[in-house]
Order: C-alpha cells, then structure tokens, then sequence
C-alpha cells in the first residue's frame, strides 16, 4: 500500500480479495513476461525492479513503448484484461523484479464492486495512455536526431553504459543508423564513445537538439 497509496482507501471487502487472491511475483533479469498474443492473466502491481514493454516488427525490429517500475501498472496488461485481448506486445525484465498480480477474475470482480479500486485504474490507465500519446508524437513528428538527443539525457547521467543495438531498440530504428548519428555528436564534441560507453560532454547542446523540433 505504501507504493499504491491511493489503495489505503480500498474497501475492506476489497482488501480481502486481495489477501486471499493476489500472489507475489519474483522474476531474474532476461525473463520474458509477455509475448505478443499471450494471454493476460492478471492485473500488475509492480513492487520492485522494472521491465520494458516493446513491439516487434515482422523484419525483427524493435520499438521500446514504456518502461514499468516500482510503484507502476502495466497499461497494455490493463487494455487486455478491459477488453479480453490477447496482448499486443512483449515485455522483458531489466532490474529483477517482484509484483503483485491480482488474477483476471479477481480483477474483474474489483473493478465491478470497488469504487476505490475501480478508480485507481481508470485513473492510472489514463495517464499511461497519455504517455504513449507522447511517444507516438515524438515518433510521429520529432526527427531521430531530437529522439536521440532526449533518450541520451532521459537516462539521467553524463555516462551511459548502452550499447547502439540498445540504443537503437529503444527508438525503433536500426543500428547502423544510431551510430551514424552517434558519430556525428562526436564530432561536434557534444558526446565521447568507447566500447559500450557513451560520455556525455555538452548537456546543454544535446537540451537544445532534443527541444528543436518540439
């Protein structure tokens, strides 16, 4: 509850359910959570670690969606247990992690009898659809160079340990291309590369780039 603080206010009939139903989770780095088509099996409440949720084209190339962390839900394992689909994407682990899984019936049950629970969905659901608003955005109308520059400064240090395949997957492009562009920030002295390390040495040049087509 105290990473789902708007949980405290479950009814006791719902805390109930989720005693006696939800089961924890644990799962190693590299595991695959989902496959495209599976089927969804229960709602996620996400304890500790975090995961990446990815579409693969038919050629094999990779988009990163969104990332789900601690204190975090999973909005397409929502869109599927709402709409009892079968699931659109993949997802694998990336810090080892351990959820709370509320199973498809309970979930369904919740959703009819828990005004709190039913809320925190609905809510929760809104805001991650908004983020993949953004994303398709930035995809759709941002160049790959002000896509770069953003995912570069997203991950929140000047020294990234991500490879170009990496780099890449997460902005659905191919390798080469990623490097091209990396290359080509290096050479304006806005970024240093070795094996595997990106150092970023212009924060404030990457900032403008990343804003240019906004």
């Amino acid at each position: 509850m105290s990473l789902f603080p708007q949980l405290e206010a479950l009814e006791e009939s719902g805390k109930k359910l989720l005693l006696q139903y939800a089961r924890i989770v644990e799962a190693p780095v590299g595991t695959i959570g989902y496959q495209e088509g599976d089927h969804c099996s229960g709602y996620v409440l996400r304890l500790k670690g975090r995961s990446r949720v990815y579409k693969m084209s038919a050629s094999g190339r990779e988009i990163l969606l969104y990332r789900v962390g601690a204190g975090e839900t999973c909005v397409i394992t929502t869109t599927c247990l709402l709409g009892n689909s079968q699931y659109p994407a993949s997802t694998i682990v990336e810090e080892a992690i351990e959820d709370v899984v509320v199973p498809d019936a309970i979930f369904q049950r919740l959703m009819i009898d828990s005004p709190v629970f039913r809320q925190y969905v609905m809510q929760n659901y809104g805001a991650l659809i908004s983020d993949l608003i953004v994303l398709l955005d930035e995809v759709a109308f941002q160049t790959l160079d002000a896509r770069l520059a953003k995912c570069l400064l997203d991950i929140g240090n000047n020294t990234i340990q991500r490879t170009h395949q990496q780099i890449a997957d997460e902005l659905g492009t191919a390798r080469e291309v990623i490097s091209r562009q990396l290359k080509r920030l290096e050479q304006k002295g806005w970024l240093s590369m070795g094996r595997g390390v990106i150092e970023i040495q212009q924060r404030g040049e990457l900032l403008k780039l990343a804003n240019s087509s906004q």
